[in-house]
C-alpha cells in the first residue's frame, strides 16, 4: 500500500511540473518556518506568559532528542528510499542515502508543530498544516513513501506531549525566574 500511495503522487509530480519549484523549496528550506513558529512562541512567552515559554523551550528539546533518537532508528530498520528500490521514481531533490523510515523532516516538523499546539494553539495550528504539507512535499519529491512521513510527524509528536507536563512542572518556575531577571523583564509587558 505504500508504495501504491507512493507512486500515485509520484505520477501526479511527473504531470505537474508547474509545482515543482514550491515543492522542492518546501522540502529543503521549509525547516526554518518552524524555528520562526519557535522564535514567535518564546517571544510570547518571554512578554509575559511562563508556561508558553516552558513549552517553547520544551518544544526546541524534543525535536532535537527526537531527531538523535531518530537516526539509530533509521538504521536499525534501515529501510531504502523509494528511489532506491524502484526504478523510475521521479525525484526533485538531492538523492540521500541514509535510510527513509522515519522522515527525519516529519520527525522535526510534528515535534515542533505539536509543542506549538501546546505552547500557543494558533501559532501551533498553521504549524501543524506546515507540517502536514511538508510531510506531503517529502513524497512528492520523490524522497519517502508516504508510511516514513506519518510515522515520523507521530514520533516527533508523542515525544512533544510526553514531555509537556515535565515542562510545565519544572521548566516554567525557572522561566519564571529568568523571565524575572532585569535583561528578560525588559521584554516582558508592564
Amino acid at each position: 500500500m505504500d508504495w501504491s500511495l507512493f507512486h500515485t503522487v509520484n505520477l501526479w509530480s511527473a504531470d505537474s511540473p508547474w509545482a515543482h519549484g514550491f515543492f522542492r523549496s518546501y522540502a529543503n528550506y521549509g525547516i526554518v518556518l518552524f524555528g520562526l513558529g519557535l522564535a514567535a512562541a518564546a517571544w510570547i512567552g518571554i512578554r509575559g506568559d511562563a508556561r508558553v515559554l516552558a513549552r517553547t523551550v520544551w518544544t526546541g528539546l524534543a525535536a532535537v532528542i527526537a531527531l538523535t533518537l531518530n537516526q539509530p532508528l533509521a538504521d536499525l530498520i534501515d529501510r531504502a528510499r523509494p528511489f532506491a528500490s524502484h526504478r523510475g521514481v521521479l525525484v526533485l531533490v538531492d538523492k540521500s542515502t541514509d535510510p527513509g523510515f522515519l522522515s527525519d523532516h516529519a520527525v522535526v516538523t510534528g515535534a515542533v508543530a505539536v509543542g506549538l499546539i501546546f505552547a500557543v494553539r494558533r501559532i501551533g495550528l498553521i504549524a501543524l498544516a506546515g507540517a502536514v504539507l511538508m510531510a506531503f512535499t517529502r513524497v512528492y519529491v520523490g524522497a519517502h513513501y508516504p508510511g516514513d512521513v506519518v510515522a515520523g510527524l507521530l514520533f516527533g509528536g508523542a515525544i512533544v506531549a510526553a514531555g509537556i507536563p515535565l515542562a510545565d512542572r519544572y521548566l516554567t518556575p525557572l522561566c519564571r525566574r529568568v523571565s524575572q531577571t532585569p535583561f528578560v523583564a525588559k521584554f516582558a509587558r508592564t
